[in-house]
């Protein structure tokens, strides 16, 4: 009888060839799949959805398309389509800077989209989202009769030039300045406006405010400027710490920008040139700060009174 040790090769294998794999890399095998595990282990984390998805599913979705090229408006044909294990490992990874980093998705993806508007993105630029992408994609109709009468307008605080280059679209004749404080943003913006083609049409400036923008007259001047209140930086979630501290914060009432913007903004504005800034749900700070204008309060899908539109005589 042979010794165990002489058995022949066949007779013996690796026990280890016999055990089964575990783990998602090797459980999980369809789009499916990979959608339900996203979604579990972004609740799981507690990840918090503010840039631009509204729960964990549409946040899943849009990763795990994305991560394979896959087309972002067309996920049931792919829903039950296998995935091989090169793919497995990056879906995986994205996941996971999203639940343990607590990355938003648009800095995992390098891109963040307003409608149908695609624009490039990275931690040095706050991740686009503004009440006014919903306004201008109408023309900022009916405050803005004639689109097509406005022939000079400024974005501020443009950051990635998002708004800037939606204006270019709302507003076909008008010239655009964008400003932003941050030459990294401008870096950025400097990208995109470039990508739709737009230098001839949008001016890149580099200021704080208004301080380093040549004084001319604008028919529309608009502002997602920084407007957290302290109290809110202090409790903010992990994904908007990611986000440059300068874009989100101004003072304890989160009004330190607006102050600024009210105050200059006739120098810069035509007879009958209109503001419009964004503050977000500070209207009861805004109105306790300056009880004496009156501005019109504007309603967009998403979000009633979060945009304040007020025109030059008023701030005069």
């Amino acid at each position: 009888m042979a010794h165990e040790d002489t058995l022949p090769d066949d007779a013996g294998h690796d026990e280890h060839e016999h055990e089964h794999e575990h783990g998602p890399l090797a459980e999980l095998v369809t789009v499916r799949d990979w959608l339900r595990y996203a979604v579990t282990r972004f609740n799981r984390a507690g990840c918090f959805f503010g840039h631009g998805f509204v729960d964990a599913w549409d946040e899943a979705v849009y990763l795990v398309l994305h991560t394979l090229a896959l087309p972002l408006d067309r996920l049931d044909p792919f829903l039950d389509a296998c995935i091989p294990g090169d793919e497995r490992e990056a879906i995986f990874d994205v996941i996971e800077k999203r639940a343990v980093d607590r990355l938003p998705a648009a800095y995992i993806t390098g891109e963040a989209w307003l409608g149908e508007f695609r624009f490039e993105i990275d931690p040095r630029v706050i991740i686009p989202r503004s009440y006014f992408a919903e306004l201008l994609h109408e023309g900022f109709s009916p405050w803005i009769q004639d689109p097509a009468s406005v022939t000079r307008a400024m974005d501020m605080c443009t950051g990635s030039g998002c708004l800037a280059i939606l204006m270019a679209h709302a507003f076909p004749h008008a010239e655009i300045v964008a400003v932003d404080i941050s030459p990294d943003a401008l870096e950025i913006a400097a990208r995109n406006v470039a990508a739709y083609g737009l230098e001839d049409r949008i001016t890149l400036v580099q200021s704080d405010a208004f301080d380093q923008v040549p004084e001319q007259p604008f028919d529309f001047i608009l502002s997602n400027p920084p407007y957290v209140t302290q109290d809110a930086m202090d409790d903010l979630p992990a994904e908007y710490r990611h986000e440059p501290a300068l874009a989100l914060g101004a003072g304890e009432d989160g009004l330190d920008l607006v102050r600024r913007l009210l105050a200059d903004a006739p120098r810069f504005l035509a007879p009958d040139g209109q503001l419009a800034v964004e503050v977000g749900h500070n209207r009861d700070l805004f109105e306790a700060a300056f009880p004496t204008l009156a501005p019109t309060w504007l309603s967009a899908p998403s979000g009633d009174e979060k945009i304040f539109l007020i025109n030059r005589r008023q701030l005069l």
